[in-house]
């Protein structure tokens, strides 16, 4: 196979359709765009989304649910497994930025009972959820809601 031996395929060896080239070429005058209106002007788009005036679907279409965005409380959530790594007997704030586990005070801090914990260890953090409280208190540690 040689350069000079390449051919698109035959789909794609077809001449562009030449607008505005006179009556007699099927397209001229108004290059198929018809008579008058926003459409034959150039400059004109069709929005994707735009049905004609026809309510849009986004629009017809019912909104579900309830976003409380403005009063939603975000956690920063951290795991039994990264506190059982850290080794301490007592953690709280402080510790959990110090250690970086955290990233800042502003935000309330929330512990899941993702991973074991095989010491005691006493842990104040601003929630907990169900099954971290009983996995911290098996093991003789106390969960602490600041």
């Amino acid at each position: 196979m040689k350069l000079n031996n390449l051919k698109p395929p035959p789909s794609l060896d077809k001449n562009r359709k030449r607008l505005g080239r006179g009556r007699a070429s099927g397209s001229g005058k108004t290059a198929g765009r018809g008579n008058k209106g926003y459409h034959s002007r150039s400059g004109s788009k069709q929005r994707p989304w735009f049905e004609g005036g026809q309510m849009p679907l986004q629009r017809r279409v019912p909104k579900r649910g309830f976003s409380n965005s403005l009063f939603k409380i975000e956690f920063q959530i951290i795991s039994i497994a990264k506190i059982s790594k850290l080794g301490l007997k007592k953690i709280d704030l402080s510790v959990m930025i110090e250690k970086k586990i955290i990233r800042n005070l502003n935000k309330p801090v929330k512990v899941l009972a993702n991973g074991n914990i095989d010491k005691s260890v006493e842990i104040f953090a601003n929630a907990f959820s169900e099954t971290a409280i009983k996995k911290i208190e098996k093991n003789g540690g106390k969960a602490h809601i600041i």
